[in-house]
């Protein structure tokens, strides 16, 4: 399973990691096992601060054993899913304790005001946070919205913040790097790109791309 998603979307602080259960040896691995199935299995949870990288592994109380069908992506059971709701739930509190989210929405919302001097147009009754930005020509060039990680073929059930925005076609392969980058979500993946708005690291590179979005569409 993938939990390094917490990375990109959250910056770590490392003083707390002590004080979450995690222990080191060179401030830069940390591990913690936590008991999960009323201490059937015990939960392994591994992370690296220079890689930003955590993983999870699950072993059998009694016979220390790894438990293979965990880590399967094609296991679905009843159980299996129990297990990684459990453990999935450490992790939410893992990030809430030890991470600070980085969330770039309103610093991009007032950036797409002053820019393009345009102001959010709120069409969806049913999805209120959903906001377009469109062009003179009524045509839309952005559109913020709130989706659950596990859309963009992330781990985690949690939402976030993204933008839709349109690209060159030529260009789309080279900007999907499927870590702030992806290809669109709900819209036509020939012409549209998803940018997660809590893995931005350029903030400069991501009004570059919005600006050439309203290029493209107020043709």
């Amino acid at each position: 399973m993938d939990y390094n998603y917490i990375f990109r979307s959250a910056k770590i602080k490392k003083d707390s990691l002590e004080a979450a259960g995690f222990a080191t040896s060179d401030g830069n691995s940390y591990e913690r096992q936590t008991p999960v199935s009323n201490a059937a299995f015990n939960a392994k949870f591994s992370l690296s601060v220079s890689e930003q990288t955590l993983s999870v592994h699950l072993f059998d109380s009694a016979t220390s054993e790894k438990y293979a069908l965990f880590d399967m992506p094609s296991s679905h059971g009843a159980f299996v899913a129990s297990l990684r709701e459990e453990v999935q739930k450490i992790i939410d509190d893992i990030k809430e304790k030890c991470f600070e989210t980085k969330d770039l929405k309103e610093k991009y919302v007032a950036y797409l005001k002053s820019k393009f001097s345009a102001e959010p147009d709120f069409p969806w009754s049913d999805t209120p946070d959903c906001c377009v930005f469109r062009c003179p020509n009524e045509k839309w060039f952005a559109l913020i919205m709130r989706i659950k990680y596990r859309q963009l073929d992330l781990a985690g059930e949690e939402e976030t913040w993204v933008v839709n925005i349109k690209a060159e076609q030529d260009a789309i392969s080279s900007l999907v790097d499927r870590k702030s980058v992806f290809p669109a979500w709900h819209m036509n993946k020939k012409h549209w790109i998803t940018i997660l708005l809590t893995a931005v690291t350029d903030f400069d590179k991501l009004c570059e791309l919005t600006e050439k979005s309203y290029e493209l569409v107020n043709r």
